[in-house]
């Protein structure tokens, strides 16, 4: 059992009761979603607000059981408020990458703290690379193989645009999770300085792709 922190206790408490609220109040989760409209509009609290809605209990259960499995591990490395700038400065940098990638879209939105979540995943990857995890709850595999690859699904996501998933704001919190843990614990580029190098490959491919306007 982990033992959570106080941070990441207040942290999931907020999500589920913002997300509560929205589901019971349709007012409320439209004045705070992520919308490519409002923002533009300056309303730039929704870069913000909409990283604690979610679309429905699964959805929110998903994003928090997720953080609960990987926060502590980050806490231990970086402290309380080592802690808070990752996982909000991932929340922002994939709501920005979002807005980035839609901004032409002026009635795109998009919910969830999965950038956030996905930051803290990939800074506990780059802190313990010898982490393992269990692929759908089963199956052993490497954690920076499951980094890897789903970033390299995430880039598939946006290139095919098949879907309803908000891939480019999950891209964002990995890119945030492996800038700030590496800012915060910059001793991982000498301790880990292979597994650094291979996380930042897909980050690399996206910009690549972007450059040449394949994605």
């Amino acid at each position: 059992m982990n033992n959570l922190d106080v941070t990441t206790i207040l942290i999931i408490a907020a999500n589920v009761l913002m997300s509560f609220k929205g589901f019971k109040d349709i007012s409320f989760f439209d004045r705070y979603k992520f919308q490519i409209s409002g923002l533009l509009s300056g309303e730039k609290i929704r870069m913000l607000s909409a990283g604690f809605l979610h679309v429905d209990t699964t959805h929110l259960f998903v994003n928090m059981l997720t953080l609960y499995f990987f926060a502590d591990t980050v806490v231990a490395y970086v402290g309380q408020l080592g802690f808070l700038l990752i996982y909000f400065g991932s929340l922002l940098l994939g709501n920005l990458l979002s807005f980035l990638f839609h901004k032409k879209e002026p009635y795109y939105t998009a919910v969830g703290a999965s950038g956030a979540v996905i930051g803290v995943l990939y800074a506990a990857i780059l802190l313990q690379p010898d982490m393992m995890l269990g692929l759908f709850f089963i199956i052993p595999i490497p954690a920076y193989v499951f980094g890897i690859g789903y970033l390299l699904y995430s880039i598939w996501g946006m290139k095919s645009n098949r879907d309803s998933i908000g891939h480019d704001a999950h891209f964002g919190g990995a890119m945030g999770g492996y800038v700030f843990t590496i800012l915060l614990v910059p001793a991982v580029l000498t301790q880990h300085l292979f597994m650094v190098i291979l996380l930042a490959a897909p980050i690399l491919l996206l910009f690549i792709l972007k450059f040449f306007k394949k994605i």
